[in-house]
């Protein structure tokens, strides 16, 4: 049986990140890419368009920061996923991002293709 195709938009300021994330996607078995963003508007306006069944969202964005993003785009849309990845060590911002909706925070440090299908498919 083949793996649903997860429809994916990046949400990261910093190049670098977003480029590492979409080889991440692209080397996780059923989920592509819809979309990049590289701030919190672009975000909401992006998974308004898009979407997409799961975000990759960074906290420290230009404009309203990756909580608030996450915020919006899940009370638009319930059906979609918010990862928060981020540099910051779990605790409180994992439950901030959790309370602005986020089905899971992750450690940009643990993310990787099977990171991503095994948060996929707690939350999927």
């Amino acid at each position: 049986m083949a793996t649903p195709d997860v429809r994916v938009l990046i949400v990261d300021d910093q190049e670098p990140f977003r480029e590492a994330a979409r080889l991440v996607v692209k080397l996780a078995e059923g989920f592509s890419l819809v979309g990049e963003a590289k701030t919190g508007e672009e975000a909401v306006e992006m998974a308004g368009v898009q979407v997409p069944d799961l975000v990759l969202m960074d906290i420290n964005l230009p404009g309203i920061d990756g909580l608030e993003a996450t915020r919006r785009i899940v009370e638009a849309n319930p059906d979609v996923a918010v990862i928060v990845l981020s540099t910051y060590e779990a605790g409180e911002y994992e439950q901030r991002a959790i309370d602005a909706g986020a089905v899971r925070f992750l450690p940009k440090s643990d993310f990787d293709p099977d990171s991503l299908l095994e948060s996929w498919l707690q939350v999927g």
